[in-house]
């Protein structure tokens, strides 16, 4: 991957931009009877930022080539144990298994820990999920445990690495 990505705080119009060509991803359902083609409307856009920003959440897009192809969410923010749990997304396949979501993953963390000021970053992924759960490891992610269709990670600011 030649270009590089970066984070910047999501607008209504990016997560417009981003939901317009985002495609569920079966790989993220235990149960594919639960599992629906997602359809875009300006309207759900809106309402889906709207939670986001409501619930306090950090809403980040994921730029790669001028466009967002992906969202970072930092939520469960607690301030005074100084720790968070990290969500993301690729908007498609076209973005996956290209170095995205890993260098998405360790921007994150490096926002957590430097501008958020968390001590500790909890993520977790289905179990189906095996690319998730690899950039995770990947990453420096520690196994906590696996509950229902979770693996639960943590990651402390004292052990991380950047690279």
């Amino acid at each position: 991957m030649t270009e590089k990505i970066s984070l910047i705080p999501m607008t209504k119009e990016l997560c417009r931009q981003y939901y317009r060509d985002f495609e569920a991803d079966p790989s993220i359902y235990m149960d594919m009877t639960c599992f629906r083609a997602y359809e875009y409307s300006d309207e759900r856009a809106d309402a889906y930022y709207k939670r986001q920003i409501e619930k306090n959440r950090v809403f980040l897009a994921v730029i790669f080539c001028k466009n967002p192809v992906g969202e970072i969410i930092f939520k469960d923010i607690d301030r005074e144990k100084k720790e968070c749990t990290l969500s993301i997304h690729l908007q498609n396949d076209k973005y996956k298994n290209r170095g995205i979501g890993t260098q998405a993953e360790k921007l994150a963390l490096s926002y957590a820990f430097s501008v958020l000021g968390m001590d500790a970053v909890n993520a977790d992924a289905v179990l189906k999920n095996k690319r998730s759960r690899h950039v995770l490891e990947k990453i420096g992610f520690q196994f906590v445990n696996e509950e229902g269709i979770f693996r639960y990670y943590r990651i402390e600011k004292a052990n991380y690495i950047r690279e």
